[in-house]
């Protein structure tokens, strides 16, 4: 495999400094076109891309294709979303005997961003975190995914492609080859990098995390870590839809052979007959399940090692799982109860594949005490009624604070692109709980406000002039300002 050495990272680095500098006296409606471009090429990208992801990540054609066309969707929303300002959150105050006071968010500056092993296109490449970093003005370096190589140099020639289209230097783009860690480690620890999107295991994202802590100059690093994804089911719903969320439940957690960030691995319900009778509709519900082959040779190992550890644990018990085959893994489901789930820690940990366990609680109070020793997560699912909510609030109340998306009822798994998604929770799932990694408002990580004092009108930025001549939306004196 290439690999990108010490004098080609300067360059980079070099490089990056200068395509930051351009995006940044370019206008928002140019990089919003900048972004169409690089959309557009990407969309004309063939059955090469398709074949070569498939070829290394073993996910399947529907998958990557539809994958595909979100990476597309998402660098289009962004642009628009780019070309509003609305993310510019410009404020204007000034009035008699009052300074004025002008603010607004500009680019944080040069971004590195590190591929993801299960989402070849929308968060590797040409994924959400470069899209959104070159929306919000910063240039980009892409660290490789050792997992899909090919892949990611077809998805960045694409970029090139997009760039020369429009007329914009490469220095936009860098794109660093290899799968030492020594190249992300040497590039996060550059002083002229202001900002990492990663997206990987905890191990993973702790060590970038304290490379950027650490600089003379400390830098975000926005690292999306991992969860479990607790789905809680209430007595009220369990009663009356045992056997479709049997289902659900079983269809989500082997989804893409369990390969998401939001699969939904731990299961909480109160232990009576109802869950007897659901542990032996889960059971049934593994004699139809399908799994694939897992993304890499590597996510296999550490899965397999991770079933082998869950198997040794003496009060575990296996509540249904697919047949044993040499070349593809098993879907499995175990079952403990609460007190063991809290004794014994590895079952508090991810596990990265088709496996869920279900803890089986003596009372809503239990479970309260269970939910509150655990760690923060990306996605909490209550599986409930109305009046299950109604009469459990405190439960609620403590769960919305370990989770960064809640649901009532349906899956975790499916992330919609779209403002309102947070898809980032509280630490360790994410490094930073305040920003998410999906939907425009992921711009916000790579933006800093800065605020102009007493500046003549006609040298202020444009989008704080008093004749607003960007046509953008304000807050002018405590009022909302509509263009």
């Amino acid at each position: 495999m290439l690999q990108t050495n010490k004098m080609e990272l300067d360059i980079l680095i070099a490089n990056a400094e200068d395509g930051y500098k351009h995006l940044q006296q370019m206008s928002r409606k140019d990089r919003a076109e900048l972004m169409y471009s690089i959309a557009s090429s990407i969309e004309a990208l063939g059955d090469e891309l398709i074949q070569t992801a498939h070829e290394e990540t073993n996910l399947p054609l529907a998958r990557l294709n539809g994958e595909k066309a979100r990476t597309i969707h998402q660098w289009r929303l962004y642009a628009d979303v780019t070309a509003s300002g609305v993310l510019l959150d410009a404020r204007i105050d000034y009035g008699e005997g009052k300074n004025d006071i002008r603010k607004y968010n500009v680019g944080l500056g040069p971004v590195v961003v590190f591929g993801a092993s299960n989402f070849p296109f929308a968060f590797s490449t040409a994924g959400g975190d470069t899209a959104s970093a070159i929306g919000a003005g910063c240039s980009v370096i892409y660290k490789e995914h050792s997992a899909h190589p090919r892949t990611s140099r077809i998805m960045a020639k694409a970029i090139y492609d997009g760039l020369k289209a429009f007329g914009a230097p490469n220095e936009i783009f860098g794109y660093a080859s290899g799968n030492s860690h020594d190249v992300g480690q040497s590039l996060v620890a550059n002083p002229k990098i202001k900002a990492v999107a990663f997206t990987g295991s905890f191990q993973g994202g702790m060590a970038l995390f304290k490379i950027g802590a650490n600089r003379p100059e400390p830098i975000p690093v926005f690292a999306e870590m991992g969860s479990l994804n607790p789905v809680i089911a209430m007595p009220e719903f369990l009663q009356s839809n045992t056997t479709n969320f049997a289902k659900e439940y079983i269809a989500s957690l082997t989804m893409g052979c369990g390969q998401f960030c939001t699969n939904p691995g731990i299961l909480f319900l109160l232990k009576n007959e109802v869950s007897e009778n659901l542990k032996q509709l889960i059971k049934q519900e593994f004699g139809s399940v399908e799994v694939g082959h897992m993304l890499h040779e590597g996510i296999r190992k550490s899965y397999d090692k991770s079933l082998d550890l869950l198997n040794s644990t003496v009060v575990a018990n296996v509540v249904g799982s697919t047949a044993e085959s040499r070349d593809l893994p098993i879907a499995v489901v175990y079952s403990v109860n609460a007190t063991d789930f809290l004794k014994f820690k590895h079952l508090q940990e991810e596990v990265f594949g088709p496996c869920g366990v279900i803890v089986e609680c003596d009372s809503i109070s239990q479970m309260e005490d269970i939910i509150s020793n655990l760690a923060g997560q990306l996605t909490i699912t209550f599986a409930a009624t109305k009046q299950d909510i109604q009469q459990n609030l405190t439960l609620v109340d403590l769960v919305k604070n370990k989770c960064g998306r809640l649901l009532f009822n349906g899956m975790p798994t499916g992330v919609e692109v779209v403002y309102a998604m947070q898809h980032g929770g509280v630490f360790p799932s994410s490094t930073d709980s305040r920003f998410t990694s999906v939907g425009p408002d992921a711009m916000k990580r790579f933006l800093r406000p800065i605020s102009f004092q007493n500046w003549p009108d006609t040298l202020l930025p444009l989008e704080l002039q008093n004749s607003n001549p960007s046509r953008i939306e304000r807050i002018e004196n405590n009022k909302r300002i509509l263009p």
